[in-house]
């Protein structure tokens, strides 16, 4: 929509935030979360010093009120997001239950008087937990089943859980998801697909597409068989035919398998942890439900929503986005707890579209029309191979910021570079990032906060900080305002050049203030 290269480059230069006009120093602790409401009047942050605070965004931010969350037994709040009419809040943290063990919680609180309305468990605690629609939000649960196998259940919640007949559900379970290899489901978010035919901003980088490698991306739902890349797989572990198995059910080749195991008839040339993962993909094979066809929009299903979370099959540090269609007979808490009826072959659900990074997934965040889903991740080894899940490889220490486009579900531009994190696998933690309609700004372990140019793939802005920067936030009515959390306890705020000088105009100034009173005091 520019008219000239000049207004670009004017718009390039003072429209971006990159000018610090205030730093917030409440908390005491790590600043790990910021979540602005949708008018834009009020923002949260969440923090190691287990409190969740809301602050007024006026010419000069305030705070308003302060949660302390350690009463209900919280180590810290981690994450935060206001529903779509901005009367409750959602705050996730990190619960410590007995003998110390920790895992999630969600708490809902009111806008109109700061009181707790609900209390939802979610575990793991790294589900984070997310709004649906006004009143009802996603949770999570984990079951173990074995060593490295288990289950995710997706719970749909009322946030007002104290209804007054006992005949209402409070909540019911959306999806029931079989994990392999030490693999969880984490990070939920909706998307709104009803926005996709009306984007803020359409991306199209079929040349800079060409000249670069994009990230496997698998529909799961569709008939055909060819997929939009062939990624390369690990070697499949040595094992032996299963005896007799052709044309055999899934369920009847396992017990035959396990019978001559048991029997000394076969020896498996696999380690128990292949062995794990070899009878739960068998065990799944006729007990899962099958993929949801056509699973991108059209305008018939337009008020149906994705489910998007990250996820894996090779090892637990999540390396793929799961994708699972919500359905509007779903987005409610009335009916059987427990969803629908199952059939016996359908016990868990199916992911109808996966994308796989390779690499572990630092940060997601959606732009604002729900079109694109941005990625923060940190690469493998490009031929590495996965043998243990316990051990996935080393990762770079580079990210990458990927964008996919969820009407197309392909990759559509090459991958956003500048930051860095340094932290290995095991101790790897989520780098926020968030979108306007211009701009992408993301965390990063160097100290800084970044900006990038949608349009242009450039990167605009360091922001500095004094030590990690854990999330960033524009306001989604200002998009020349950031905000950025840091490890050092304090959030900046940050605004463009342009914006300085109209605050500047709007502030009187104190030489006129001081010449007025002197005249005052002549006469």
């Amino acid at each position: 929509a520019a008219v000239s290269w000049y207004d670009e480059f004017q718009r390039l230069y003072d429209t971006i935030p990159c000018v610090e006009v205030q730093a917030l120093k409440e908390h005491n602790d790590q600043v790990l979360h910021l979540s602005f409401s949708h008018s834009g009047c009020l923002f949260a942050s969440c923090s190691k010093d287990c409190t969740v605070k809301i602050w007024s965004n006026e010419l000069d931010i305030s705070l308003q009120h302060s949660s302390n969350m350690r009463p209900y037994n919280w180590s810290y709040t981690q994450f935060s997001q206001f529903n779509s009419d901005d009367s409750l809040l959602l705050v996730s943290g990190v619960f410590v239950g007995p003998h110390n063990s920790s895992s999630g919680e969600i708490a809902v609180i009111s806008m109109e008087n700061f009181t707790l309305l609900s209390r939802v468990r979610n575990k793991p605690y790294d589900v984070f937990g997310c709004w649906l629609n006004e009143t009802n939000l996603i949770s999570g649960n984990l079951h173990r089943i074995g060593r490295i196998t288990s289950c995710s259940v997706l719970w749909l919640n009322n946030a007002f859980q104290g209804i007054e007949s006992e005949n209402v559900n409070v909540v019911k379970r959306l999806f029931k998801i079989q994990n392999l290899n030490a693999s969880t489901i984490r990070t939920v978010m909706v998307a709104d697909c009803s926005r996709y035919d009306s984007p803020d901003l359409l991306l199209d980088y079929e040349e800079q597409l060409a000249s670069s490698s994009t990230c496997p991306v698998f529909d799961l739902g569709s008939d055909s068989e060819e997929e939009e890349a062939k990624p390369k797989q690990p070697p499949e572990p040595a094992i032996q035919e299963l005896p007799d198995a052709g044309g055999v059910p899934a369920e009847d080749g396992l017990q035959q398998f396990f019978d001559d195991i048991m029997e000394g008839r076969v020896r498996p040339a696999m380690t128990e942890t292949e062995l794990e993962t070899k009878v739960a993909e068998l065990f799944v094979r006729n007990r899962t439900k099958l993929p949801e066809p056509n699973l991108l929009p059209t305008d018939s299903n337009s008020k149906t929503k994705y489910l998007i979370f990250t996820t894996g099959c090779l090892t637990y540090s999540p390396h793929q986005i799961g994708i699972k269609r919500i359905l509007p007979h779903q987005m409610t808490t009335a009916g059987p707890v427990l969803g629908e009826e199952r059939r016996s072959d359908e016990f868990f659900d199916s992911l109808d579209h996966v994308i796989d990074i390779h690499g572990h997934i630092i940060g997601m965040g959606l732009s604002p029309d729900h079109r694109y889903l941005y990625v923060n991740s940190r690469a493998w080894p490009r031929d590495c191979v996965i043998s243990d899940p316990m051990q996935p490889p080393p990762i770079a220490e580079e990210i990458d910021l990927h964008v996919f486009d969820l009407k197309t579900m392909k990759e559509v531009k090459r991958a956003l570079r500048a930051h860095r994190a340094y932290t290995p696998n095991e101790e790897c933690f989520f780098i926020f990032l968030d979108v306007s309609r211009d701009f992408v700004a993301s965390g990063a372990e160097d100290r800084h906060g970044y900006i990038w140019d949608r349009h242009y793939n450039i990167c605009l802005a360091k922001l500095q900080h004094d030590n990690v920067v854990n999330s960033v936030a524009f306001s989604p009515v200002e998009q020349e305002l950031l905000l950025t959390a840091s490890d050092d306890t304090t959030i900046k705020v940050w605004r463009s050049p342009r914006a300085v000088r109209i605050q500047q105009a709007r502030r009187p100034r104190p030489r006129k203030l001081l010449f007025s009173w002197l005249m005052n005091q002549k006469s």
